[in-house]
């Protein structure tokens, strides 16, 4: 197996600086390369095949277990987790992270454990902050840390979060990257970090992390014990959050193995609150529409009197059920990368 690997993530707007990147790198790259694209998990992707015309390597979505080789592009499946092994690719469905799989961060993760400081990180153009918690754990066991220059970046959150949180060595237009990650892959192998006592707590966590997302199971891999518990519930299955420190940086992974950085886990609080006040809206004028077929069969019946409690109370819940619907409609997102464009959080 290479002493190198090079790893891709991107989100919204990060195809036209992956095809810039990939069209730059020569036939005869001497490393793999693995990217992570966040796409819907029931459409099916067509990246392989647009990488593949974009340049001169040979771009695929691996199979479970497949050899990695030199000079090819290994693009994540949809709804699978791409993660590195010994030597091995891994396409698994574990928990999910920022509520995507695949996750950018789940692939760098494996990357730092498995090449140390061979691994070189790329964050290109995406939302909110998938990536980040991955690059500083390369930028931790001495990897190479790159970033698109978020003023060239379709969308900025990623890369300027990057910037925040990790200590970056490049930040450059997607132009200029490829011709750089073909300079490192031309040089001599590094030595992994492996052998380095200062990491090894570190070096444990980070393959538990990594076998959490190839399979699940964290409560009895023991993650309860990785940080401190804290009051906070999983958006996506309301496991118990711990929080997990990072330098600077505070993200979260429930007992069953879903992962958030801090402003992926606001995203999904408050997604789940408009989904909580959908329901009570619809619940409301589901209760107004029997009520009112209620009232109707007792005026048809004569029953005038009774009629009117019936269709009073459902004027009632009519109005509360505006309540609610006003409260939807004004119901924002309150991500990280939005309170970035009121000034709050990661300035330019």
């Amino acid at each position: 197996m290479s002493k190198r690997c090079i790893v891709i993530g991107a989100s919204a707007g990060g195809i036209a600086p992956l095809r810039e990147i990939v069209a730059a790198l020569p036939a005869d790259l001497a490393i793999p390369v693995f990217v992570v694209l966040h796409i819907p998990p029931f459409v099916a992707s067509e990246l392989p095949s647009v990488l593949s015309q974009s340049g001169l390597l040979p771009a695929q979505h691996p199979e479970d277990g497949d050899p990695i080789e030199p000079g090819h592009i290994y693009v994540a499946a949809p709804d699978h987790h791409l993660l590195i092994e010994d030597g091995t690719i891994a396409m698994k469905k574990g928990p999910k992270e920022n509520r995507f799989r695949p996750s950018i961060d789940a692939l760098f993760r494996s990357a730092a454990y498995r090449y140390g400081a061979g691994a070189i990180g790329v964050v290109l153009s995406g939302a909110l902050d998938d990536g980040t918690s991955g690059l500083w754990s390369i930028k931790r066991l001495g990897g190479t840390t790159i970033v698109q220059q978020p003023g060239q970046s379709e969308f900025s959150g990623m890369p300027r979060s990057a910037l925040e949180y990790v200590e970056i060595d490049y930040t450059l237009p997607s132009a200029e990257i490829g011709p750089l990650l073909t300079t490192f892959a031309g040089q001599p192998a590094i030595e992994t970090s492996h052998g380095h006592r200062k990491h090894e707590p570190e070096l444990a966590k980070m393959l538990t992390e990594v076998k959490i997302a190839a399979e699940g199971g964290a409560f009895q891999k023991g993650i309860m014990n990785f940080g401190d518990l804290t009051p906070f519930t999983c958006p996506e299955c309301h496991g118990a959050l711990v929080r997990l420190g990072e330098g600077a940086m505070s993200r979260f992974r429930c007992h069953t193995g879903h992962a958030y950085t801090d402003s992926a886990l606001l995203e999904g609080v408050m997604e789940s609150t408009g989904e909580m006040l959908w329901q009570v809206m619809r619940s409301l004028e589901e209760a107004v529409m029997v009520l009112d077929h209620m009232g109707e069969h007792l005026k048809a019946a004569g029953a005038a009197d009774r009629a009117d409690v019936f269709f009073n109370k459902a004027r009632e819940l009519e109005g509360r059920s505006k309540t609610y619907r006003d409260d939807i409609f004004r119901h924002e997102s309150l991500s990280g990368d939005n309170l970035a464009q009121e000034g709050a959080l990661r300035p330019e």
